[in-house]
């Protein structure tokens, strides 16, 4: 049973609330694995560097990536009044999403399931 007043409850989540600029991407089209190759290359980085790194590596999730950090810098210019300069990738992470189910043919009638994955994608920046 939750202590105190809602509108109390709400004032207590919201003082904890991260403020950092950040950028969530739903239902991607990639799978966990597939996305954590590429984050763990940016994880840590300033941002231009990480762009650098996502502008040259041949992997599919690099380029969705990119877009998302891109927005995430532009969310921290526009919302928090941020310089592009002091921001660094503090954090960045992929979480799992449904599995869309799907079934594949085979020989003498039988059908195997193919499992499409897709993921959640979140970037947060910091300033330095």
């Amino acid at each position: 049973m939750a202590k105190g007043h809602r509108s109390q409850i709400k004032r207590e989540r919201n003082e904890r609330k991260d403020t950092r600029p950040s950028a969530k991407l739903s239902y991607a089209r990639m799978s966990v694995q597939k996305a954590c190759f590429v984050l763990d290359a940016i994880r840590g980085k300033d941002v231009e560097t990480a762009l650098g790194i996502l502008t040259y590596n041949p992997r599919y999730a690099s380029g969705v990536i990119k877009k998302l950090l891109e927005s995430a810098v532009a969310n921290a210019e526009n919302n928090n009044g941020l310089s592009r300069e002091n921001l660094y990738v503090a954090e960045c992470y992929a979480n799992k999403a449904p599995t869309m189910k799907r079934i594949q043919p085979r020989a003498q009638g039988r059908a195997y399931r193919i499992e499409k994955r897709t993921s959640h994608l979140t970037v947060v920046l910091d300033e330095r």
